[in-house]
Formats: C-alpha cells, structure tokens, sequence
C-alpha cells in the first residue's frame, strides 16, 4: 500500500499563472533572459488528470479522478480554491537562484533522450489517461516516484510532460514529487520556494460506491463545491483531506525561470 500510495502523486494538475517574483529576473545561464511578462503572485486554485489504474488505487478512486479530467484546463480555476493547498513564496536569494539554475542543467540532461517518448515507454514510463484530451500528457515511472520520497536527483523526476502532436509527443517538462508529510522546508531543499510553489491536491469529495455515473460534478470532485467532511458525509460521498502528495512542475526548455517553474506551460 505504501509503495501504491507513493505513486499515485503523478495525478493532479494545477493551472495558475507564473508566479515569480522580480527577484527571479536574474539570469541563471546565458540562454535563461529574464521574461518580459512578470508574472504575479499565484494563488491556489483546481484542477486533474488521470492514468491507468495505479497501484493502490481503486477502481472508484480511478473514476472519480476521470470524472473530474475536465478541471485541468486552464480557464477552469477558482483563484480561491479550497482543493489546493499551495507552498508559502519566500524571498529570493542569490543561492536559490543558482540552485534553480543547477536544477534546470541537470533536468535538461537527465531527460534528454527522452525527446523520443518511445525511450521513455521502453524505460517503464506509463502514459497517463492516454485516451483523454489533456494540454499535457504525464508519462510516470513508479520507481522515479518511489526514490523521490528518499532523495532528490534533478536528472530522475517522478514524471515526464509531453504535449500531444500528430505524429505522436513532444517532451515540454517534468514533475517532480514529495511525500504530502514533507515539510516546506524539506520541499525548499529540494526546489526553491522563492522560484517555484509546490502543490497538494485538498478537501476531496467523491461519490460512493455505485454512484458515479449519476453524480453532480459541480458538488464531487476537485472542482465541486463540497469541501468539508460534513458536507460530503451529507452528500453521501467519501471524502479525504489531503490526497496524494506534493509536486512541482519544471519546463527546463523555455528562456526564463518564471516560465521554468510556472505552474503550466507557457503559451505565447
């Protein structure tokens, strides 16, 4: 079960704005220039996506995660939203700079044959919800995800992120992950608070047993309206305040550390 439990961090996606303070328009390589859009101060909000069942994971834990797929868009979010919980933005240092700089080098490295999503398959990557529309696709090694709970290597993320094309897919990032008992500072060690926020998925609701294909969505759900234990028992749902675990999103393609360690890709 815990090795189950581990695994499933890969599931939930937040899309905000970036979030970088100006602090972060230090140049970390020559190629990093600082972005034109300051991006402001992210605040929590909703959203999900979904694999193939995981280890640990119920058939009725996989549809409730289906069911609410749609959230992941950007668009769909409550800047408000009582289903994340996102990690407090410190003040930037010259050290934490370099750290994401040095984070960013490894990461290019380590994921570089991985440009061919067919090396990450081959390698034990699971592709997750492949059959549902997604701006971006998770690719998820278990074991990645297991080591990660242990030790931190920049080269070895929990997932890779890859953008749908017509002729297959197009690595854009990775996601790292933390056990949800890690504290900010032990998520600071790993990636910086000043640079990126990292996330947890809060206040589920699902529907029980047998009542999935009947439920209100608006209600169920990391983007419904039921956020506490009362309510949901209320409902007749199932509800669980903190699941899966801690993540953060790395772009290490795009020029600048605001759009790096943005919550979603950059659209220009």
């Amino acid at each position: 079960m815990l090795f189950g439990a581990l695994f499933v961090v890969t599931v939930l996606i937040a899309a905000i704005p970036a979030h970088q303070q100006k602090a972060l328009e230090v140049v970390v390589t020559p190629e990093l220039e600082p972005s034109q859009d300051s991006a402001a101060q992210a605040q929590p909000s909703s959203s999900s996506a979904d694999h193939s069942i995981m280890p640990g994971m119920s058939m009725d834990e996989k549809n409730s995660e289906r069911a609410a797929v749609n959230d992941m868009t950007p668009g769909h979010h409550d800047a408000h939203s009582q289903h994340m919980y996102m990690t407090t933005v410190r003040d930037s240092t010259a050290d934490d700079v370099a750290r994401a700089g040095d984070i960013v080098t490894k990461l290019r490295a380590g994921i570089e044959k991985y440009k061919d999503y067919h090396v990450a398959l081959n390698e034990g990557y699971r592709i997750f919800l492949p059959s549902v529309p997604q701006p971006e696709y998770h690719f998820t090694s278990y074991k990645n995800g297991f080591l990660e709970a242990f030790a931190f290597d920049p080269a070895r993320p929990t997932s890779l992120l890859y953008k749908k094309t017509s002729s297959g897919y197009e690595l854009v990032g990775a996601m790292y992950t933390m056990p949800k008992r890690a504290t900010e500072d032990q998520l600071n060690e790993r990636v910086p608070l000043s640079i990126a926020m990292w996330h947890l998925h809060t206040n589920l609701c699902v529907p029980g047993r047998g009542q999935f294909q009947n439920a209100d969505w608006t209600k169920f759900g990391l983007h419904g309206t039921i956020v506490s234990k009362d309510s949901c028992d209320a409902a007749g749902g199932r509800f669980s305040p903190v699941i899966f675990g801690w993540m953060v999103h790395v772009y290490p393609y795009e020029d600048s550390l605001d759009k790096i360690f943005a919550m979603h890709m950059h659209k220009d």
